[in-house]
């Protein structure tokens, strides 16, 4: 019997007859697999198939498509969108996360924040465009409050229905989906580090600078990364909120794919989610590199 290596702790036996054996430890993950297959990698196939099929076979003309400049356009306003959310609530979410994270573990302080981060980092979709419209809506209650004080709300046009309300509302769920992401790194500094950087002679901005900084870089980033995934695939709040079809992709996708065209358009659609897959995939590759990175030094 020879034994190969497949991770650090886990082996596969082989016999002497070459006839590989796998470890029954691999059946505990087979549902994890399962569920990974049917609902990720088949879904992605199938987009892809789609997206190089047309009415007479295999075909780039769905690609070539994504060229157009409406099409150009919509990547750009999804990009644009999802990076300038994510930044705004990577930057006030870490802000809020270290000012929980400077308290008591086990405060009630840190607990309802937690919670309450919980449920906001999940509060989206057609729930979400609607409570911003009847609040800074036209008809919503602070604005109507404000004119009645003699203040307009919208001095120079409506823009929550616009890229730049859009952007304010994911924002809105970003920030404490930031807090519940970035908390466990800010909890693996250990204030010892920051005694040692006093201890020979530096301040807050070096410790801030050569110490904290180096080691949340990389979460934070990766935190980014998250936060531009989950603004980049969002799709109903924009749906119910946005009367312009097609300003971002996942509208784009349903306007293709409800058009009266029909099913000559479901193939053009694979083709605008395949980019958004391919878009996902290198961020998610990013994001399990700064993991990797973060998981050296946060506690075990």
């Amino acid at each position: 019997m020879t034994a190969v290596a497949v991770s650090e702790t886990e082996y596969v036996r082989r016999p002497l007859g070459g006839r590989l054996r796998i470890s029954s430890a691999w059946l505990g993950a087979a549902p994890f697999l399962l569920y990974t297959g049917l609902f990720l990698f088949l879904p992605t196939v199938l987009v892809a198939v789609g997206a190089f099929s047309g009415p007479h076979g295999p075909t780039l003309a769905n690609l070539a498509q994504l060229s157009r400049p409406y099409v150009v356009s919509a990547f750009l306003n999804s990009l644009v969108l999802s990076a300038v959310s994510a930044s705004v609530g990577a930057v006030v979410g870490s802000v809020l996360a270290y000012a929980v994270a400077t308290g008591s573990p086990d405060g009630i302080l840190r607990r309802l924040v937690t919670a309450f981060c919980g449920v906001l980092s999940q509060f989206g979709g057609v729930t979400l465009a609607f409570a911003f419209i009847a609040t800074i809506g036209t008809e919503g209650f602070i604005v109507i409050w404000l004119q009645q004080h003699g203040i307009r709300f919208y001095p120079n046009g409506v823009w929550l229905f616009s890229l730049t309300g859009l952007t304010l509302i994911y924002t809105y769920f970003e920030i404490p989906l930031m807090v519940i992401v970035f908390m466990p790194a800010l909890d693996g500094i250990r204030p010892q580090w920051r005694e040692a950087t006093e201890t020979l002679g530096g301040g807050t901005w070096h410790y801030w600078r050569h110490v904290a900084g180096p080691l949340l870089m990389p979460a934070f980033l990766g935190a980014w990364l998250l936060l531009f995934a989950n603004a980049f695939s969002a799709y109903a709040t924009a749906a119910a909120l946005l009367d312009i079809g097609g300003v971002i992709v996942p509208l784009q996708i349903s306007r293709a794919l409800s058009s009266e065209v029909g099913l000559d358009q479901a193939n053009f659609a694979a083709a605008l989610a395949l980019g958004m897959v391919v878009i996902v995939a290198i961020i998610t590759l990013l994001y399990a590199r700064l993991q990797r990175r973060s998981a050296r030094w946060l506690p075990r």
